[in-house]
């Protein structure tokens, strides 16, 4: 049945994606879990732009705003990490980068370690994916997981190098998207990373442990 970006949007919205449905009565709780997020990404919004003058712009919203949607990105792109510990989506695209990787060192390192242990690196690529998407989606740590989250689709470039129906400018641009992030602090942007700058001591001057994490974090 022909689909359209309004009606997958609903589908997302509603948790009835195929994505969604194959996880059964899971996906009520998987619904909810990106519906938490989500108000509350607004409701840290709505509580930066009250609170500080210096947020109410057009540039700030407008960072906020496609952060969120690339975190909506990852949070749609983990589902089909699903079930644990290893999904048939993930296991087969694993399988592409043991052939496709642009690299013999890479896919050598595919088909000799990560193949023969997908119980262990799927949950890794599942939790690295729903921490991306938290991250992005509330503003919380953006430069540090940034950082990571271009690694990962670095990797994701190189391994899906030589595979045909892969554009590598995609793996590419996402790259890019998520430097921005990182050089721009984004989390700063009516995000969390801003609000604990503003109401945590510690933070605010960059004391003890906690000040100086998430000075560097966000």
């Amino acid at each position: 049945m022909p689909t359209n970006p309004f009606t997958d949007v609903w589908h997302f919205l509603t948790g009835t994606t195929g994505d969604y449905l194959r996880q059964g009565n899971w996906r009520y709780l998987i619904a909810a879990l990106f519906w938490a997020l989500l108000l509350a990404s607004i409701a840290i919004a709505v509580r930066n732009w009250r609170e500080n003058p210096s947020q109410r712009t057009g540039r700030h919203l407008g960072i906020w705003l496609v952060r969120v949607l690339i975190g909506i990105m990852w949070f749609q792109g983990m589902l089909w990490k699903l079930p644990l510990p290893v999904s048939d989506g993930l296991q087969y695209w694993t399988e592409q980068e043991s052939t496709s990787a642009a690299f013999e060192f890479h896919r050598m390192f595919m088909k000799d370690i990560v193949l023969p242990h997908m119980t262990i690196f799927g949950p890794i690529v599942f939790f690295a994916e729903l921490v991306f998407a938290g991250s992005m989606i509330l503003g919380l740590a953006v430069r540090l997981v940034g950082v990571l989250a271009i690694a990962y689709t670095l990797q994701l470039w190189l391994g899906l190098y030589g595979n045909s129906s892969e554009w590598p400018w995609t793996y590419i641009f996402l790259a890019l998207l998520m430097f921005l992030f990182v050089v721009e602090a984004a989390g700063r942007s009516l995000g969390l990373d801003t609000w604990l700058r503003r109401q945590v001591p510690a933070v605010r001057d960059r004391k003890g442990l906690i000040g100086w994490f998430f000075n560097i974090a966000g």
